[in-house]
């Protein structure tokens, strides 16, 4: 039982890590995990793992809405931007805040399809949501949900295959 504990410990900061790092692949470690520890649920690992995800990506949300402060060097540095580039990034910015705003059923899906199927990615538009002040209610839900069912498949995949062949 301890060990169970101490894998699903290391499966959260893990999460944790990859939802700040993207260098790190959670899905790897989690079908790593499966593989070699069979007996933990599905859905506790899903669980560990969601949870994990939207702490992180909390942070990223936090530090665009301006409500966590970044440390100096993560700060860019202001250099000359060609006006018209700049012009149709601030544009479509300025659109999906107002859409954010105006539709939050669709904000909403956005978020959700995009913590389940990581497209466009989630790390991009937890940072595009927090700046453009989506509910944190609808961040954390709407996120969660689909982190819960993207990593509860792919959890459950390895057995599925196993009993399916």
């Amino acid at each position: 039982m301890l060990t169970i504990i101490g894998l699903l410990s290391t499966t959260f900061g893990v999460s944790v890590a990859s939802a700040l790092l993207p260098l790190i692949s959670v899905e790897l470690f989690a079908v790593g995990l499966v593989l070699k520890e069979p007996s933990i649920p599905w859905w506790v690992l899903a669980l560990v793992i969601a949870t994990g995800q939207i702490g992180g990506k909390l942070l990223h949300f936090y530090a665009a809405r301006g409500a966590i402060r970044l440390p100096k060097f993560l700060h860019r540095k202001k250099k000359r931007e060609d006006p018209e580039a700049k012009g149709r990034w601030k544009t479509w910015l300025e659109s999906f805040r107002e859409n954010c705003r105006n539709r939050p059923v669709w904000a909403g899906a956005v978020l959700l399809v995009s913590a389940l199927a990581s497209l466009p990615p989630f790390a991009a538009v937890a940072i595009v949501a927090g700046w453009a002040k989506v509910p944190v209610t609808t961040f954390l839900i709407t996120g969660f949900v689909g982190r819960f069912a993207r990593f509860g498949a792919l959890a459950a995949a390895p057995t599925a295959m196993a009993a399916w062949l």
